[in-house]
């Protein structure tokens, strides 16, 4: 796989990992559940579990997921799905810890219900008592083995991808796209409205937009927010005088793409492929990498919130551990939508299903191969710093043209 490969020296790899059990409060329905003490290896009886998505992670792992159910109908009886905007995450869970009635079993989530999550002190620290349930964890590619670092003892990388930021238009609508900051700022300024980013606490073009301009300007610290980000919150206000609106989030810059209300926009490598594929943006469409770009890269999580039993702290890891095998992981690359998006080294796009060799050999793009080797990855900010970096941008930037 060519990360594999290009990313061996960008990051250092992962120590020894495994999981720590939390005390669990009473399931709210289907019988008694053992709460407290250590995590079983196989819960009691088969458990249903309720597993929030905030991410679009299902796109990459509903498959394994529900693989895994049909084959361990002694760990999980049933799954029940649902899906929420990131922002709304820390209330949601809040508010059944407050109640102490959570009935959210697993989320999956990317960086900012991560943060967020970890920030509010939401999750059930899962590292390290059980390592040995989790061996795929010790397989991570060098790139998601550092995004790994960011959840601390909080949760577990199951996807993983080097993300953006890129830009992304219609050559006919755009013949001549800016290739440096400068020019994108110069393009909006001519152009109002035409440039379009979504809210970054709730995209993750918008979020890789937003950490990997201290790298395109030369920032003084790209890790800081509060205090190293002068040319950033400067270009960002200055950008916001040319901005019309900021969608809540990444689907809606892809549409105003397609029907011409934006003419550029925020991407990744995963939101370039995948809406093409889908017909939601034309085929035709380009990308481009601006001048000295860093890619910023992204992985979604699983986390386990804080009240969830023993019992079914017992079937997750069971999953998990299905899920971090290379034959599960091929799954990731979907239709693109985070590609690559194995987490695992050694999963290669010819192990994944004919859907996904088939899509990715016609929507899939040549230079991604180039720019990864010949640009610098960087992983995202750590969590208090992302938190900071979201609140600052909502009260000072875009806060109050962002489109609900």
């Amino acid at each position: 796989m060519l990360l594999n490969r290009r990313h061996l020296a960008a990051v250092a790899a992962l120590g020894a990992l495994g999981l720590v059990a939390a005390c669990g409060a009473p399931e709210p329905a289907g019988g008694p559940a053992r709460t407290g003490g250590a995590v079983p290896d196989k819960p009691a009886k088969a458990v249903a579990l309720n597993i929030l998505d905030v991410a679009g992670n299902l796109q990459l792992t509903q498959s394994m997921i529900d693989e895994f159910v049909a084959k361990n109908s002694d760990v999980v009886s049933r799954v029940t799905y649902s899906k929420s905007p990131a922002p709304e995450l820390v209330g949601k869970i809040k508010a059944q810890q407050n109640a102490n009635r959570v009935d959210i079993d697993l989320v999956l989530t990317g960086v900012d219900g991560l943060a967020a999550g970890i920030e509010q002190g939401l999750w059930t620290p899962l590292l390290p008592t059980y390592a040995d349930r989790l061996p795929g964890m010790q397989k991570y590619l060098p790139g998601a083995a550092a995004m790994q670092k960011l959840a601390g003892d909080h949760g577990v990388t199951v996807t993983y991808y080097p993300s953006g930021p890129l830009i992304e238009y219609l050559p006919s609508k755009v013949p001549n796209p800016p290739t440096t900051a400068q020019g994108l700022l110069d393009y909006a300024r001519a152009n109002p409205g035409a440039v379009q980013y979504a809210r970054p606490s709730n995209s993750g073009p918008g979020r890789t937009f937003l950490m990997g301009l201290p790298y395109l300007l030369g920032d003084k610290d790209p890790k800081d927010p509060v205090n190293g980000w002068e040319k950033t919150w400067a270009y960002l206000r200055e950008l916001d005088k040319h901005v019309t609106l900021y969608p809540s989030g990444t689907s809606e810059t892809m549409k105003n793409l397609a029907n011409g209300s934006a003419k550029i926009i925020a991407t990744t490598t995963g939101w370039d492929i995948n809406p093409r594929v889908l017909g939601t943006v034309p085929k035709e469409a380009r990308i481009g990498a601006l001048d000295g770009f860093h890619w910023v890269t992204d992985a979604h999580y699983a986390v386990v919130p804080k009240g969830v039993s023993t019992d079914k702290q017992a079937a997750v890891l069971a999953l998990l551990n299905s899920m971090l095998t290379r034959e599960q992981q091929a799954k990731a690359y979907d239709k693109g939508y985070f590609y690559p998006g194995p987490a695992l080294s050694g999963v290669t796009l010819e192990m994944a299903p004919q859907e996904s060799r088939t899509a990715i050999a016609e929507y899939g793009r040549p230079e991604y191969e180039k720019l990864i080797a010949e640009h610098p990855i960087e992983v995202p900010l750590d969590a208090k710093a992302v938190v900071a970096a979201f609140d600052r941008w909502d009260r000072e930037i875009g806060g109050a043209k962002v489109r609900k």
